[in-house]
């Protein structure tokens, strides 16, 4: 079994082999020139994400810079897609992304881990898990999410929050480690921020 095969079943394997690393440098040129374009550029974005990304959906744009370590090729995202600037996914593994889904800046999402002996760490071994993101979430700034989790429809992540495990659809998940706050409700309809009311007549 080559190192390749290794890496897509998930198991243990070493990203420096050749092949590996020649596969990789590939599409890191790719990124390279997706990071030059103006963030007020929305059409040109759009237009280099198509050939960035494993597959992305229509109206859905990724504010430069964006890292990722293989240039988004395993970044599978839905439609009306919104990620702010300075966006790092370690896509060695498949990272899902669904529709209406929002991220705020400096979010960073991790699909590869390394083994816990030393020994193996040495020889740069490591293996990944996916990630997995559903519909309508937003996750806010700074948050980080390790591999293999799997975040529920319409939940929202807090800035600066530590997903761990994975997080149920419809709640309100905060902190480090990220632990569920509560249930999103009828009272989100009501409100949008405290106390503040959502003036649902003067919104198109």
């Amino acid at each position: 079994m080559t190192e390749r095969e290794r890496m897509d079943k998930g198991l243990i394997y070493n990203p420096s082999e050749k092949g590996i690393m020649k596969e990789q440098l590939l599409v890191v040129h790719k990124l390279k020139r997706y990071n030059k374009i103006s963030p007020a550029n929305f059409p040109l974005m759009v237009l280099r994400g198509k050939k960035l990304f494993g597959s992305i959906g229509k109206n859905s744009v990724v504010i430069p810079p964006f890292h990722a370590n293989w240039g988004g090729k395993h970044v599978f995202i839905g439609d009306y897609f919104y990620a702010n600037f300075n966006l790092t996914i370690v896509d060695d593994g498949n990272v899902y992304i669904g529709n209406n889904v929002m991220f705020g800046p400096n979010v960073t999402i991790a699909t590869a881990n390394h083994p816990i002996n030393a020994e193996l760490r040495a020889k740069s071994y490591q293996y990944n898990r996916d990630v997995k993101i559903g519909n309508n979430v937003w996750i806010g700034a700074c948050a980080v999410i390790v591999p293999g989790v799997t975040i529920g429809d319409n939940s929202v992540i807090g800035a600066g929050s530590v997903v761990t495990k994975d997080i149920p659809a419809n709640v309100v998940a905060v902190g480090n480690p990220a632990r569920i706050l509560r249930e999103i409700g009828e009272r989100d309809r009501e409100y949008y921020y405290k106390n503040e009311l959502i003036d649902w007549e003067n919104l198109k």
